[in-house]
């Protein structure tokens, strides 16, 4: 089998009603499909995405300047793709667009193989359950109102899930805990809630609420500082006795290398697109496993399930259910609130074309 063509498509999926987030605001992503071709019919699919539609084009023509490295190749020759990728990209570096592109080829390539394989992704990596912990992610924003927060946590609770995240700012840390605090009695003490400050604290802040939060059992506060202050958040994981959840915002598993030497999270959080897809995605969790901290994944359910189900020391699936049109209703539940994960070759949940013709740019 070979690769004969890289085919992409740009969409533009609007996320109605927008999120007030304590970044900014997002009313939609768009993402760049990517789909790999070859001579016997089977195509391998992925996606990357950027907010809001800002700079899309520049990831389109970064991931199209990498289609050399792949036309001609046998995919289960695929790793030799990301040893060639690393030289192309050493002049641009390893951080930012380049690596983002590279995930849309790579992760399209782990599909290709599964599904030339006929397997999915999780068994052909040798997977280690069939259902994942999973977190309701799409609601619990800081523009609801505390009664918002408490019916979109009670509905979540009501839809199976077993824990959800909510958000938190930098100023009012009275106001923000009694929000957190609703969400808690909504949900009742059995249910895992995690609190996300979306980076946009200074140290002493985070400590200062963290400590005030701390009778709240909460799962994981998330992202309290910058995401490259490392010895901050060290300081925050050492002074609280709630888990700090980090690593979303880092570069391939080298990023989150730094983090696990500096101490800077009791849980990481690798995101498939930062990462540079699956192939890295897999190392930054296998490191994670050597210093035994749990590894949870940032946005792309659908891609990320298979690959937490193949990690031992996979924490939670985030479920944030923005690509949802691209692939329909992609994360069932079991009886435990749990993620199953498909048996499916490939990444197991495949385009919709009609959807990818509906939102199509």
């Amino acid at each position: 089998m070979k690769i004969t063509r890289l085919r992409t498509q740009v969409v533009h999926l609007p996320i109605d009603p927008p999120i007030v987030s304590a970044i900014f605001r997002i009313e939609s992503t768009s993402c760049v499909l990517c789909f790999l071709e070859t001579d016997e019919g089977i195509v391998g699919e992925a996606l990357v995405h950027a907010l809001n539609g800002r700079r899309i084009g520049v990831l389109h023509e970064m991931i199209r300047s990498l289609e050399p490295l792949v036309i001609g190749m046998d995919p289960t020759l695929g790793g030799s793709l990301n040893a060639r990728a690393w030289k192309e990209m050493n002049y641009l570096g390893y951080e930012g667009v380049t690596v983002q592109a590279l995930s849309g080829l790579d992760n399209a390539m782990w599909d290709l193989r599964g599904k030339a394989a006929g397997l999915n992704v999780s068994r052909l990596l040798g997977a280690v359950r069939t259902a994942v912990p999973v977190y309701a992610s799409g609601e619990l924003w800081l523009s609801a109102s505390i009664d918002q927060l408490q019916r979109d946590a009670a509905a979540l609770v009501a839809k199976g899930y077993r824990a959800m995240k909510t958000r938190v700012g930098p100023t009012d840390p009275v106001g923000m805990v009694a929000r957190v605090r609703a969400v808690r009695e909504a949900i009742g003490p059995d249910i895992g809630l995690m609190v996300d400050a979306n980076q946009q604290m200074n140290v002493a802040q985070a400590i200062r609420i963290g400590r005030m939060m701390e009778e709240l059992n909460l799962a994981w506060f998330e992202e309290p500082v910058v995401c490259h202050n490392h010895a901050g958040e060290a300081a925050i994981a050492a002074a609280l006795d709630t888990p700090i959840a980090s690593g979303e915002t880092v570069y391939t598993h080298r990023g989150i290398l730094r983090m696990l030497q500096a101490g800077a999270a009791d849980i990481l959080m690798p995101d498939l697109q930062r990462m540079g897809g699956a192939t890295e995605f897999l190392k930054a969790g296998a490191l994670c496993e050597a210093y035994n901290i749990p590894v949870s994944s940032h946005l792309f359910p659908e891609m990320s399930l298979p690959l937490l189900a193949a990690l031992p020391n996979a924490g939670y699936l985030e479920h944030m259910p923005w690509f949802e049109a691209l692939y329909g209703p992609s994360i069932v539940l079991d009886e435990n609130g749990h993620a199953v994960v498909p048996t499916a070759p490939g990444w197991g949940t495949p385009f919709d074309p009609a959807a990818i013709k509906r939102y199509a740019v």
